[in-house]
């Protein structure tokens, strides 16, 4: 809102802001579709959306229906919202980990699995390292085994170096839980080190460097 007062010769105009009703309108299904369906996509508007997700109730289901649908045109604008929800408040993906961990192996789109392996690099930071219990209660060693297994396929595929990247810190942290996996891990990165691009090698010779620590 805008008053103008008149003094003289000048004129001074005085904004009033007015609560932005539409930020905190609480989202229903309809909406969430609409605004994954917008062409204004930046990474500022998924932040926005995610909060407005995390405000609203019983919408991270739908968005994950969403994000697996891969016949649906929002199918990978709902895997990277997803990744800023769960960035935003991880327990927001507890009541529906079983549901995650089963279907992210079935993701074939290079622009939707690199949020998707961001996500799963997220729940696993907060079962090993903050640890505070409330991941640790719901990731069962079943989630962990089909994570586990989704990020080798990333990481032994024809990925993009962002999901490779994230499937090695996954793998890295995964292997604090079996013992099989940091040395199934040397043996992919040192196969594959030669042929991949400069940040692969980077990310793989820190997580080559975390190995021998534990060696």
């Amino acid at each position: 809102m805008v008053s103008i007062l008149i003094t003289g010769n000048a004129v001074v105009f005085y904004y009033f802001h007015r609560p932005n009703s539409i930020q905190h309108h609480l989202l229903n299904k309809a909406e969430l579709y609409k605004s994954l369906y917008g062409e204004n996509h930046s990474r500022e508007k998924r932040i926005e959306l995610a909060r407005r997700i995390l405000r609203s109730e019983n919408l991270v289901a739908p968005l994950l229906d969403l994000a697996f649908n891969r016949k649906d045109p929002v199918s990978i604008k709902s895997c990277m919202v997803l990744e800023f929800t769960v960035k935003e408040r991880v327990a927001s993906l507890h009541p529906y980990i079983d549901h995650f961990t089963r279907k992210i192996r079935n993701v074939r789109n290079e622009s939707a699995i690199r949020p998707l392996s961001k996500t799963c690099e997220y729940l696993l930071i907060d079962y090993f390292i903050h640890t505070d219990g409330t991941t640790q209660a719901v990731l069962t060693r079943e989630n962990l085994e089909r994570i586990a297994a989704v990020c080798f396929d990333w990481l032994i595929g024809d990925h993009k170096v962002a999901a490779k990247v994230y499937a090695m810190d996954c793998l890295l942290l995964l292997g604090r839980k079996f013992d099989w996996i940091h040395s199934e891990l040397w043996y992919v990165l040192d196969q594959n080190y030669n042929s991949e691009s400069a940040a692969y090698k980077t990310r793989a010779r820190f997580v080559f460097s975390q190995m021998k620590k534990k060696v």
